[in-house]
């Protein structure tokens, strides 16, 4: 029987992986031992509980983000030099094909499941090509399901998706690139059988938009909560969406008779100016005073809000940080994931950072480990990097200690009126206030601004 072995590689427990609730599982090698013929024994190694240790294999599949792209190539090397073949895909793959060429048998850029029996079958029959692309599933037609069993089982989320692709195009992201502008969905009786067959009780949504874009989607998203209600999962879970998801409080009343415990929404910035280069047209067009309010829509029905935001935009201040730290903590907003503007491949703005010559870290594939979030990597124009760094640090003190926290707290547990959705509102700051203190710059720059 053939070996097949599918890694997922952490070059560096940091930020989100210190965590077992902001921790998720490589569900895309689930879905690849999935359409690999009955014939061939499987093993998924995951690094984000156990280091890596050779395991001999017939063909050895890796995925990876860019962040953890430089610890999958020394992988890769460990097996090519034993001539066992390497197939790495994922999305930084398929972003940058030509470059993980240099270290892998074959690379596979875009979706893998419909290619992958072809691939299967070429390495059986001794041409393997060098270079596949894995075309955009229909997720209408047919019902495939991961391979949990092969998933650590030490995870607290199952994690289920539900819908590919992103008609947005916002400049930061390439998930549009990756995925495509069409938004495609799974049938909803076909994810309710899925959710029926997890034993977990706690699911999260990895969608980029659970309720989508539309008419049409938000009615799809309706019949979800509706069946998962009168099912009786009992499952209680948490999605992405975008900020206009609220307009429409009957949806979001649904989801939380369905067991939503909170949402992440993409705020991104209190700067109009920082918007509109972002191309956050939704943003946009419900404005910053509108945040609060969304807030107020979830909370309305025992939903947490945790909310994304990111820093290093061209000409913030440190007048900017004071206000957005305001901001923040008057907004109601449970929890927040703040992060550092990074240009990703395939992004519109890697792509003009580039172009001008304007990468602080450019010695790749080395450099890539940088590309966390958690670096200035590109020169800002207006502020210096620095004042990045100290705006972060500024932000996060105000926000994880005495009296703002237990202050937060104390705000989302009358707010959300469920103890156990408040609970895992607490983990979730906790794990995000030790990925700040973890963080390579929380000792070396200061946490507050100097009085001129």
């Amino acid at each position: 029987m053939p070996k097949l072995v599918l890694i997922n590689p952490v070059g560096k427990k940091s930020g989100y992986l210190m965590s077992s609730i902001s921790r998720f599982a490589p569900l895309g090698l689930a879905y690849i031992a999935a359409v690999t013929p009955e014939h061939w024994d499987i093993e998924i190694i995951d690094e984000n509980f156990d280091t890596f240790e050779y395991t001999a294999a017939d063909l050895v599949g890796i995925t990876a983000f860019t962040s953890n792209i430089n610890r999958a190539y020394d992988i890769a090397d460990t097996y090519r030099r034993k001539d066992t073949k390497v197939i790495i895909g994922g999305i930084h793959a398929s972003m940058a094909p030509e470059e993980t060429a240099q270290f892998a048998d074959v690379v596979v850029a875009g979706e893998a499941e419909n290619i992958w029996p072809q691939i299967i079958a070429d390495f059986e029959q001794g041409r393997l090509a060098p270079f596949y692309q894995g075309p955009r599933i229909d997720l209408s037609q047919g019902n495939l399901r991961p391979r949990r069993d092969l998933l650590h089982p030490d995870y607290f989320w199952q994690s289920v998706q539900t819908s590919r692709g992103c008609p947005f195009d916002c400049y930061f992201c390439s998930v549009s690139r990756y995925l495509g502008r069409r938004y495609r969905q799974r049938p909803v009786e076909d994810v309710l059988e899925e959710l029926e067959s997890i034993e977990s009780p706690n699911i999260a949504f990895v969608d980029d938009n659970l309720i989508g874009y539309g008419d049409d989607s938000r009615a799809r998203a309706k019949a979800l909560f509706r069946g998962m209600i009168d099912r009786k999962l009992n499952k209680k879970w948490w999605m992405q969406t975008s900020i206009n998801a609220a307009e429409d409080e009957s949806v979001i009343k649904l989801a939380a008779e369905a067991g939503c415990l909170f949402v992440f929404i993409g705020f991104e910035t209190i700067d109009q100016e920082s918007l509109k280069k972002m191309k956050k047209g939704v943003n946009l067009k419900a404005g910053v005073e509108s945040y609060q309010a969304t807030a107020r829509i979830y909370h309305r029905y025992g939903i947490g809000v945790l909310g994304a935001f990111i820093l290093g935009n061209d000409y913030e201040s440190p007048n900017y940080y004071k206000r957005l730290a305001n901001f923040l903590l008057k907004s109601g907003i449970d929890a927040f994931q703040l992060s550092i503007l990074t240009p990703l491949p395939g992004t519109r703005l890697m792509d003009d950072q580039i172009a001008a010559d304007n990468l602080i870290h450019d010695n790749f594939p080395d450099d890539w480990d940088k590309y966390r979030f958690s670096y200035m990597v590109h020169y800002p124009q207006g502020i210096e990097r620095e004042t990045v760094y100290i705006g972060d640090n500024y932000i996060k003190n105000r926000l994880y200690t005495f009296p703002f926290f237990h202050y937060r707290m104390l705000r989302s547990f009358f707010q959300l009126k469920n103890l156990y959705n408040f609970m895992v509102t607490v983990k979730l700051n906790q794990a995000l206030k030790r990925s700040w203190e973890n963080s390579h710059y929380y000792q070396k720059y200061p946490k507050r601004f100097e009085v001129n």
